[in-house]
């Protein structure tokens, strides 16, 4: 009886083990999943991003279900993923970034909102592989034009090195943000990844075929 304790115990450490990084691996899924959701619904309103803008952009950050709460203060917490543009043309595959603090416009009470920061220069996001910043203080960010056939007119928008972006309620328009640190979610990449590849491997390759990354790239492909 004994010994067949001991072989059980192994066994089902193992499952465990086994059950434990499979779900690990499926909120990283679901978390593109929901990126391309964002994507998607974008390219389907009017009054969204500017065609302009995004053929032009280098960067982006996709950041759903982001959690905003209190009165005149925003964002607590949000998960999402940020992808740069290659030198062919293509997108990078996502990395796993976390976004935390910083105020968000006037919101009041407690909501879940989409994301979008578009970023004019890969540069700016090649820069969080060695850390974070905080959006708003390292790096300078203004409410994006919405409106397919907007443009970024206004001096503050020209200089700004960000647009930022957010729905609610099924409503998009451009936000302010100030403070709002963005890092890089080091443990999403090494679950979904695996541990040999760090932020500027990914960064540097569209290599990837998993079906959630393709998915993404196909979205922002078509906006």
């Amino acid at each position: 009886m004994k010994s067949f304790k001991f072989l059980v115990a192994p066994l089902l450490l193992s499952v465990f083990i086994v059950l434990a990084s499979a779900t690990g691996v499926d909120k990283e899924i679901e978390r593109l999943h929901a990126s391309r959701n964002v994507i998607e619904t974008v390219g389907t309103m009017h009054d969204g991003i500017p065609h302009d803008i995004l053929t032009q952009c280098n960067g982006i950050v996709i950041i759903p279900h982001m959690i905003n709460a209190g009165f005149a203060v925003g964002v607590k917490h949000g998960n999402g993923v940020a992808m740069v543009r290659l030198p062919d043309g293509h997108w990078s595959d996502p990395v796993f970034v976390t976004l935390n603090g910083g105020s968000f416009g006037l919101q009041i009470g407690v909501q879940s909102v989409d994301l979008v920061l578009v970023f004019k220069h890969r540069g700016v996001l090649d820069r969080v592989k060695n850390g974070d910043f905080t959006i708003g203080g390292d790096i300078s960010a203004a409410a994006g034009p919405v409106g397919r056939n907007a443009t970024a007119s206004t001096d503050a928008a020209l200089k700004a090195e960000v647009y930022s972006y957010s729905r609610s309620r099924g409503l998009f328009a451009g936000i302010t943000i100030n403070g709002a640190n963005l890092g890089i979610d080091h443990k999403a990449d090494h679950r979904y990844y695996g541990p040999g590849l760090t932020t500027h491997d990914i960064f540097a390759t569209g290599a990837s075929t998993k079906p959630a990354v393709t998915g993404l790239k196909q979205a922002l492909n078509k906006l």
